[in-house]
């Protein structure tokens, strides 16, 4: 578990990195050279994608989403591990019916051969990994209800 959550939080924060790089050169580019770099922002956007869904497990599994806790402190204990178990559960199922729909699209635009207009990169694998994304936070959000189901109301892993 800990070398998955050190590879996506070392992907996410390369492409981060690489996203205020080619901000940067890009701004400076077209100040002091006054020539923007072609692509800039198609590359930024990819960039982003690539981040947000290697983040999204991460914020899963340290339980960092949204949370509503009004009622937490009057419900007593063995409801809220069935709350946060059924709430895991719901979302796992969520992120599963997201990934299904985002490897359909993928599908489609791999056939078509899709690409970005400047830079003619292809779509289809950065689809197709953000379906593999979803699919790994679905089964994150498994594992948390499973745990809560089984070993009560942390929200953190041990």
């Amino acid at each position: 578990m800990k070398r998955f959550s050190t590879l996506f939080t070392s992907v996410a924060a390369a492409s981060l990195f690489a996203m205020m790089v080619l901000t940067f050169a890009d701004v400076f580019s077209r100040k002091f050279l006054t020539n923007s770099i072609t692509g800039a922002v198609e590359l930024t956007e990819l960039f982003m994608l690539v981040m947000i869904f290697f983040a999204l497990p991460l914020a899963s599994m340290a339980g960092e989403h949204i949370v509503f806790d009004l009622l937490d402190r009057a419900l007593p204990k063995a409801v809220l591990r069935w709350q946060h178990g059924i709430s895991h559960a719901l979302t796992a199922a969520v992120f599963g019916g997201a990934a299904w729909i985002v490897w359909q699209r993928a599908a489609r635009t791999l056939d078509y051969g899709d690409q970005t207009s400047a830079l003619e990169i292809k779509i289809g694998p950065f689809q197709v990994m953000a379906a593999v994304m979803l699919v790994v936070t679905a089964l994150a959000h498994a594992w948390l209800a499973w745990r809560a189901a089984r070993h009560g109301l942390e929200r953190r892993p041990p």
